[in-house]
């Protein structure tokens, strides 16, 4: 490490120590020592870390595990504190942004063609390496988001996952200018992605089972906001569906109109119910799928953000406290995003 303001010693951080449900404590704080940056890596003094769903995918093991004993959490927002020789343009004392894609290869098919997502050698933030549920930790330097300065830390983290994959199901909708948009589940993913779309024209229609969640849509500025199973008041040009619940696809498929597009932004979603041709898919429907995000579409994103002043609405737990954070984000008890605050350095 060619510059460091940390001293060799241990961290605190959460583990996954074996995924199940959160209600069962599969969380367990843990002492490691200070994590060593790679040639090409940042050390992060993590300030503060959204919560976001992956996370709770990750701890009760709806997504397979990479990486035993992980520490979750990928909307990241610290400042350097070491890196790596082969590191150039960052200084100790940096603000940046850790977010969820951590590398991918740069050669193969799919990098080559600005397609970097699909790379069949990715690696993830809090799956494949350790993530902010933690004082410290790393980041290869490429994939580290420079941050604008007109936010603060707490209102930036959910910008990091929740805006960024917003930002790419929304792109993925192909939704027309002007266009009616669907939003399927309102958390901290579609309220931001109800905001850029707002800002650029489009009628937003909200389908929710939570109250405080279509309280919240209206106040942003949606022109309707229902239960997740009815009908949207008109026909929708593009829908998206952030709630994970399969059941939804055939009810988000029959609320298009015809050549309506709906893109499925979760990394993962409940058993989809067979399908009927003539009611869900006729008429040139399209069903999509959203696989993670471009460091390109996070870029556009954040200045987008910038540009329209996208504000996340957030609800701060201690980073000691991060089971609770994650308990609540399943039961559905808060709108908007929770963000973890370190209390711990």
């Amino acid at each position: 490490m060619s510059e460091s303001t940390v001293t060799a010693g241990t961290t605190r951080a959460w583990s996954v120590t074996r995924p199940g449900p959160v209600e069962e404590d599969p969380l367990r704080f843990v002492e490691r020592p200070v994590p060593v940056p790679g040639d090409d890596e940042l050390l992060v003094h993590v300030r503060v870390c959204g919560v976001c769903r992956t996370d709770l995918h990750v701890t009760e093991g709806d997504l397979p595990v990479h990486r035993p004993g992980v520490t979750p959490g990928h909307e990241v927002v610290g400042v350097v504190a070491g890196f790596g020789a082969g590191v150039e343009g960052f200084a100790v004392g940096d603000r940046v942004g850790v977010a969820w894609l951590r590398h991918t290869d740069g050669g193969c098919a799919y990098c080559l063609r600005g397609a970097e997502n699909l790379c069949p050698r990715s690696e993830y933030t809090g799956w494949d390496a350790d993530g902010g549920y933690a004082e410290y930790t790393t980041v290869p330097a490429g994939f580290a988001y420079r941050l604008p300065g007109a936010l603060d830390d707490v209102a930036l983290a959910p910008l990091l996952c929740a805006g960024i994959i917003g930002y790419r199901a929304l792109r993925r909708a192909s939704l027309p200018p002007g266009g009616r948009l669907g939003l399927y589940g309102f958390g901290g993913s579609a309220h931001l992605c109800a905001q850029v779309a707002l800002a650029e024209g489009a009628t937003v229609h909200v389908l929710t089972r939570g109250t405080d969640a279509r309280r919240l849509a209206l106040d942003l500025g949606a022109a309707s906001a229902r239960d997740a199973y009815d009908l949207p008041p008109e026909p929708l040009d593009s829908a998206i569906l952030f709630a994970p619940v399969g059941d939804l696809v055939p009810v988000a498929l029959r609320a298009l109109d015809r050549g309506g597009v709906l893109s499925v932004a979760g990394i993962h979603l409940s058993d989809v119910p067979p399908l009927r041709y003539e009611t869900d898919l006729f008429y040139e429907k399209e069903l999509r799928s959203v696989t993670s995000n471009t460091r390109a579409d996070g870029r556009e994103f954040l200045e987008k953000a910038a540009l329209h002043g996208v504000r996340a609405k957030t609800h701060t737990y201690p980073l000691s406290r991060a089971p609770q954070a994650l308990k609540d984000l399943k039961a559905g008890r808060f709108d908007g995003a929770a963000v973890l605050v370190n209390d711990l350095s």
